[in-house]
This record gives C-alpha cells, sequence and structure tokens, in this order.
C-alpha cells in the first residue's frame, strides 16, 4: 500500500518544489510520512470543512491546493481556524500534503487547467520561468486564443465555465481574442500580459487601481473570483492522483465551497 511519502514524491513529480514561490510553504505540512492510505481527500483549501469531511469518510490524507499552514502560527491551539484544523488532523492520524504556487507554475497545473476550462487554443506559457525535466516550459501565466468575439459574449462564457455566480471586469474597448490566464492572484502579473499582447486577462482578487490600468491600457480585465479559478485545477489533481495510485480511494471534496457570498 502506498504511503504518505509515496503520494508527496509524485505530487513533487507533477509540481516539482522548485517552481514554487520563495515566499510559499508546499509540500508535507502535518502527519505521518509513513502512514499508509487508503483514502485520500482532494480540495481546494484545508480549513475545518474539509478535514472534518475527511475524518468522516475515513481518509488518512488531504491533499488540496492552498497550505495549511501558510505564516508559521506561534500556537497551535483550538482558539484560531489553523489550530483547530491542524489539532483536528492530528487526532484522527491525518496528514496533509499541499501544492501552491508550484502547481499554478506546473505545466498540466492551475493555470494550464483555466485556459483549457476556458476553451483557449494554442495555450503556451508567458514568460517562462525555465523548463522542466521534459523541457516543458513553466511559469506562472499562460495565453491561449478564442474565436473573435465581443466581451459580453466572452464573460457569459467565463461565468457558464467556471461556475462564478458574478464577474467584475472592466472593458477596455475591444473584442476577446488573445487571453491570458492566471487564477487566483495574479493581477499585479497586468503588465506580462499586456506585452504579450493579449487583449483580455482573466485573473482575480482584483484591486480597484488594477481594473483602471487596465482601461488605460485599452485591455478587458476579469475577475472570476479566486475559488473559482482555481477550484478546476484541484479537480484535475484528484483525476491525476487516482489514476497513478488505482488502489486508493480519492474523493473530490463535496462539501468545500467559496466562503465569500454575494447579496
Amino acid at each position: 500500500m502506498a504511503t504518505v511519502h509515496d503520494i508527496a514524491r509524485y505530487i513533487d513529480s507533477i509540481a516539482p518544489k522548485y517552481m514554487a514561490e520563495s515566499w510559499d510553504n508546499v509540500g508535507m505540512l502535518c502527519g505521518d510520512s509513513q502512514q499508509a492510505v487508503h483514502k485520500i481527500l482532494v480540495a481546494l483549501d484545508p480549513f475545518e470543512d474539509v478535514c472534518a469531511e475527511a475524518i468522516e469518510m475515513g481518509a488518512e490524507l488531504i491533499v488540496t491546493h492552498h497550505p495549511l499552514i501558510f505564516v508559521a502560527p506561534k500556537s497551535v491551539t483550538e482558539d484560531t481556524s489553523v489550530g483547530r484544523s491542524i489539532r483536528m488532523l492530528c487526532r484522527h492520524n491525518i496528514s496533509a500534503i499541499n501544492a501552491h504556487t508550484n502547481f499554478d507554475c506546473a505545466p498540466g497545473g492551475v493555470n494550464d487547467c483555466l485556459a483549457q476550462t476556458l476553451g483557449l487554443s494554442q495555450i503556451s506559457v508567458i514568460a517562462p520561468s525555465g523548463t522542466d525535466e521534459q523541457g516543458r516550459p513553466w511559469g506562472l501565466l499562460r495565453q491561449g486564443t478564442v474565436q473573435e468575439q465581443d466581451l459580453e459574449t466572452f464573460l457569459a462564457l467565463v461565468k457558464q465555465q467556471l461556475g462564478t455566480p458574478v464577474l467584475r471586469y472592466a472593458d477596455g474597448g475591444k473584442p476577446v481574442c488573445k487571453v491570458a490566464v492566471g487564477g487566483g492572484a495574479c493581477a499585479s502579473e497586468l503588465m506580462d500580459a499586456y506585452d504579450a499582447g493579449c487583449d483580455t486577462f482573466v485573473t482575480s482578487d482584483i484591486k480597484y487601481n488594477q481594473f483602471w490600468d487596465a482601461r488605460d491600457l485599452g485591455m478587458n480585465l476579469i475577475d472570476a473570483g479566486h475559488f473559482y479559478t482555481e477550484n478546476p485545477a484541484a479537480k484535475v489533481l484528484a483525476r491525476k492522483l487516482q489514476q497513478a495510485f488505482p488502489e486508493i480511494q480519492v474523493e473530490f471534496s463535496r462539501n468545500h465551497a467559496d466562503c465569500m457570498k454575494f447579496f
């Protein structure tokens, strides 16, 4: 039977740690590397609802995109959500592994999944950071093309494909054809998308001034939500794990959802 260590090694093969940002915290953050794994729960976030679901299904491991521990806590107590989550996992001998910015940048990771979900063609890496062991370029943003269409038509497509309840956007006054994507908080990469010749950029967590910057550049900028731009990749990660470890029961979280609500 595969162990937590085996799962961690596989995840590192598809999203190597060297692709992670220096400030990030990736890999195994909780548990026992020699624990045998019969069940895995996969989710975008590792918070209390996911921990409770893992306990309910009898999982020995949770695999998430976001890290359980991002900034080192000064204590692990019931007084914080992170502390409660860690204690829940430890009480039930459940380990936690995450692939965060390494999975954002990796070939086949978050941003390739987002580009594919939006139906982009001729997908490539914008400003590659390097090449992996197979000679494939890797980096944060992706670009691709769609059949030229007006912005409203593309907005409807984004909303439908990602299942997001609302979009925020700036209209750059151009039709949509060459699209950049950056799942999660990638709005700071706006100029990379612009310099690549993209007329449209889909990302999330966009600040007020960044919408103005995009409009001034004549670029369409779309905020489709952090959860919704990254969740497709978490589902792909679950499928990859199931294919790599067919003897293990791999489940994608049924309860986890965006914590942000709209009135």
